[in-house]
């Protein structure tokens, strides 16, 4: 007799066990994924809720752990699916039920696309989306691309190695950043815009938080809008979004680049991102951003500390339940610089070693200054736990 231990960190692990053993693919992936290990964080829930609860998993298996107005379950999948089953829920647990199915079905079957302006993009495969600043005080290359010509020539090298859309940076967001008027920041991301679409240079994504730069960006030929602040800066910005069937990243952040560092105060840092998010893509929802063109972003470096950005990449797996594809941009962060002791012009290595991390746990698209030491990072990544 032989007892071979398998990874748990993985479905794939079972699935290959399977798979060598004469199994389907489809019912070998959906076995795997039923035996996965999970642990759900159910909150708010009443005291008879609580109970109810307690008394299914005492029958049924899963462990849980309950406080006030809060539990926590721990089970393989395929115990908790039952209890989202409407012919099979407890009484006294029907909001339960509903809510955990719908995060079952979304772990099940994760999010595969992400519909922009004018295409659909594959979500197979590690997306990596190219920054070019056109600005002068950025933290990174502030200056150094912030004439048309320069700008381009940046883009034609990201794509080069490997990026699937550019993104146009017209405004520092940088801590203690000063902001800048809409109108400066069109002058400095149309033009910019308008060349790489003419050129067949994208598609391109315009990170900005106003209105008016949305919508001038998105006549120029922008196919995306980035906005750090996850449409709480702007109200006008997600019907813009909305009217333009134009893809929209919506991004966490507490306060503005003047404030945030002040308000990086978290008991789970995970968990309230998770929830600061799905208000945000709530919102974009609200304004008539269809779901297929919600991407989120947990926001690294933005009202984190690095201590708090490292949990959250660890962590990363709880953005992703949220349901939307997740994008990353760890890329030169201050937090890297803290690990590793860098400059910020020597965070690249850093980077695509953050991003392999991130790929890992669930994030699909990256948004990166360099590409080419991340495409290599997260081509090992994927070849290791495919999609």
């Amino acid at each position: 007799m032989t007892l071979t231990a398998l990874a748990t960190h993985t479905p794939e692990a079972v699935r290959a066990a399977l798979a060598a053993r004469g199994w389907e693919a489809e019912p070998a992936w959906l076995a795997a994924t039923g035996l996965h290990p999970l642990l759900v964080l159910v909150e708010p829930i009443t005291p008879a809720e609580r109970e109810a609860l307690v008394r299914w998993a005492a029958k049924a298996g899963p462990d849980v752990l309950t406080g006030d107005g809060w539990a926590l379950i721990g089970a393989a999948a395929s115990r908790l699916a039952p209890l989202a089953r409407p012919d099979r829920v407890p009484p006294g647990l029907e909001a339960v039920a509903v809510e955990l199915g719908r995060w079952l079905a979304g772990h099940v079957e994760p999010p595969r696309c992400w519909a922009i302006a004018g295409r659909v993009l594959a979500l197979d495969h590690p997306v990596l989306i190219g920054v070019v600043n056109v600005t002068p005080d950025s933290f990174s290359d502030g200056g150094r691309f912030d004439t048309v010509d320069r700008a381009i020539a940046q883009a034609e090298r990201l794509l080069a190695d490997g990026c699937e859309v550019v993104d146009v940076g017209g405004e520092s967001t940088r801590p203690g950043a000063a902001p800048v008027g809409p109108e400066e920041e069109v002058r400095r991301v149309v033009p910019v815009i308008e060349q790489l679409a003419r050129r067949g240079l994208g598609p391109v994504s315009v990170d900005t938080r106003k209105a008016t730069v949305a919508r001038a960006a998105i006549a120029a030929g922008a196919a995306v809008v980035n906005d750090v602040s996850g449409l709480a800066f702007d109200p006008a910005l997600g019907r813009v979004v909305g009217a333009a069937g134009v893809g929209l990243v919506v991004m966490h952040m507490r306060g503005t680049p003047d404030t945030m560092d002040s308000l990086a105060v978290y008991h789970h840092v995970a968990g309230e991102v998770a929830a600061e998010l799905r208000v945000m893509a709530d919102r974009a929802a609200a304004a008539g951003v269809a779901s297929d063109r919600i991407v989120v972003d947990p926001g690294f470096g933005f009202a984190k500390t690095p201590e708090q950005n490292f949990r959250l990449l660890d962590e990363l797996a709880t953005v992703v339940g949220v349901g939307y594809p997740v994008v990353v941009g760890p890329s030169r962060k201050r937090f890297l610089g803290a690990a590793t002791g860098r400059p910020v012009a020597d965070r690249d290595r850093a980077t695509a070693v953050a991003c392999a991390l991130a790929w890992e746990r669930g994030a699909r698209l990256f948004r990166v200054h360099d590409a080419a030491l991340a495409r290599e990072a997260l081509q090992v990544a994927a070849a290791t736990s495919p999609v």
